[in-house]
């Protein structure tokens, strides 16, 4: 690769990650979950890096818009985390499923197989990591948290299911 060609990709890269950035910030929250819980689209110019310049393009996107969004964040960066982690699972997914089928319907495959994978991967990552974290770092009690589920599903029993009920369509459907 050329210095011209490495160059262009920063470049791309730089300006795919404060879109990214920008997006992050566009934050909508979803009448059935709980209210620390958002919406926002800014995966999108990470795929975007993905498909046009490789899945390490994407992760490095999704680190840069989060590291970006850390000090107006009030999670005390638990959700930055999340976003990443979770960010980085499809990013990953999205250019190995790609870097095998380079076609549009390639591409399509890679986004909706992507987005199921970084689903089924947030509820391990949200049960193990980023739970205990708000438990522990934001001081927020697990029971209130079961609560906050509990509101919208009284059926609601513990967190796991919690996360399987909500978590994991959510993520999916923030993926797609």
């Amino acid at each position: 690769m050329t210095q011209k060609q490495k160059t262009h990709r920063i470049a791309v890269a730089a300006l795919l990650a404060a879109v990214a950035a920008v997006l992050q910030f566009v934050e909508v929250s979803i009448p059935v979950m709980p209210a620390f819980i958002k919406l926002d689209i800014s995966d999108l110019p990470a795929l975007l890096g993905t498909f046009s310049l490789g899945p390490v393009y994407g992760v490095a996107i999704q680190l840069v818009k989060n590291l970006l969004h850390l000090p107006f964040g009030s999670s005390a960066c638990v959700g930055e985390l999340s976003n990443f982690l979770l960010g980085t699972v499809l990013s990953v997914a999205a250019g190995a499923i790609y870097k095998k089928h380079k076609t549009k319907r390639g591409a399509l495959a890679a986004a909706v197989l992507s987005a199921v994978i970084m689903g089924l991967i947030s509820v391990p990552v949200n049960y193990w990591i980023i739970y205990p974290l708000y438990y522990n770092v934001l001081g927020f009690p697990q029971a209130a948290v079961l609560d906050m589920y509990r509101a919208i599903l009284p059926t609601t029993k513990s967190i796991l299911q919690a996360l399987f009920i909500f978590n994991l369509p959510f993520t999916v459907a923030k993926g797609l």
